[in-house]
């Protein structure tokens, strides 16, 4: 039987390559860490807070208030956790989303004998096409809000909403059979600690606050992991993984190898060949499309923080460069690596679904139905407020 090789390998491989062969010159190495070094410093710390909330136990308590909440219908259950997947995208981040709402779902499906894979599909598409409405919900935007000023937020709402309604009608499609009929509700289960979930959710909050406030992120989740971490101390409480486990690094690996190779093809020429195969956006619908396909497809290729920031040049006004944002933030669904939110979701869900296999295949037949469905009911949208 033939193993596969593991993608963190193939990522680590690549980077190694582009910066032993000089393919990446060394000013642009260190120009990429110091701008990518706080991203995954991000990773690791966001996860350390997600292992360490499981371990406390405040995962199960949501997941047991969500089921009861519901009353054992699953169309309602599935709708709490599009909200929450929404409401955590669009204030905390699509990054946030995939690392700390994941597991919750995964908990929410079984204790309610759902299939967990819909459940944690759903919040891999809305962490990624949830995160237009405002700047903080996504890197992108935060890069395009300085081109657009104050009107960032009316700019973008009906193309942010479009985009929404469309993810969950389409997602409703897909896994219509996962989301109907009833659950038995079990019985309220107390929690192993009543402190340390208490503590793990008020430290969450308070990084929901300061992600809000835009404070950086990496400090932010660092802060949160070490109180965490005293907590954990302090209460005894028992880890679910081993300690050497909770350190994502095959995700950190792959994310650094693949930052290197993208960096390499952008001092070769990435940027200006992807500016001239989608020109000049117009303002008109049909070069707003163009725009936004050459981004969603960029940004399945590349990532979509790269194809973000190599076609912001050929978007001259605010509808040209919502196009743009409509593209790398709705369209990279096909890839693993298509997104950073993609890259945590995969780690949470390996870490959590045992015995049920993801990835990139589940990733590619979500999103290959999503993916051209949100990007056109963007692009729509962007053109009737334009």
């Amino acid at each position: 039987m033939r193993r596969r090789v593991p993608a963190w390998l193939v990522a680590l491989a690549a980077g190694l390559l582009v910066l032993l062969t000089g393919w990446l010159p060394r000013e642009a190495a260190a120009d990429l860490a110091s701008r990518t070094g706080p991203v995954l410093l991000f990773l690791v710390a966001i996860t350390l807070v997600s292992e360490l909330c499981a371990g406390a136990g405040l995962f199960d308590v949501l997941a047991d208030r969500a089921a009861r909440l519901a009353r054992g219908r699953r169309p309602v259950l599935w709708l709490l956790v599009v909200t929450l997947a929404t409401a955590c995208t669009v204030v905390l981040s699509l990054d946030t989303t995939a690392v700390l709402v994941t597991p919750v779902v995964i908990a929410l499906a079984r204790r309610t004998r759902s299939d967990p894979l819909p459940f944690a599909l759903t919040v891999l598409a809305l962490a990624n096409t949830a995160s237009l409405l405002l700047p903080v919900s996504n890197l992108t935007n935060l890069l395009a809000a300085d081109a657009m000023g104050d009107g960032y937020v009316g700019r973008m709402w009906a193309p942010a909403l479009a985009v929404l309604a469309a993810t969950v009608a389409g997602l409703a499609l897909l896994h219509r059979r996962a989301i109907v009929g009833r659950y038995l509700p079990s019985e309220p289960q107390a929690p192993r600690d009543t402190i340390a979930v208490a503590l793990a959710g008020a430290v969450v909050a308070a990084m929901a606050v300061c992600f809000a406030a835009e404070l950086p992120v990496a400090p932010v989740a660092l802060a949160g992991a070490a109180v965490l971490g005293v907590m954990t101390w302090w209460r005894r409480v028992p880890l679910l993984s081993r300690a050497r486990d909770m350190v994502p690094w095959r995700a950190v690996v792959t994310v650094a190898g693949l930052f290197a190779v993208v960096e390499a093809l952008h001092v070769h020429g990435l940027g200006a060949a992807l500016a001239a195969v989608a020109g000049t956006a117009d303002g008109g619908d049909g070069s707003l499309l163009r725009v936004a396909a050459v981004a969603a497809v960029a940004g399945n290729l590349v990532n979509n923080l790269p194809a973000f920031l190599a076609l912001a040049p050929a978007a001259p006004d605010a509808p040209a460069l919502g196009a743009v944002l409509v593209g790398v933030n709705a369209g990279p669904q096909l890839t693993v690596w298509a997104s950073l939110a993609t890259v945590l979701w995969l780690d949470q869900c390996r870490r959590r679904l045992f015995g049920v296999p993801v990835g990139w295949s589940v990733v590619l037949r979500q999103g290959a139905v999503l993916a051209p469905l949100t990007v056109l009911a963007g692009v729509a949208a962007l053109a009737l407020t334009a």
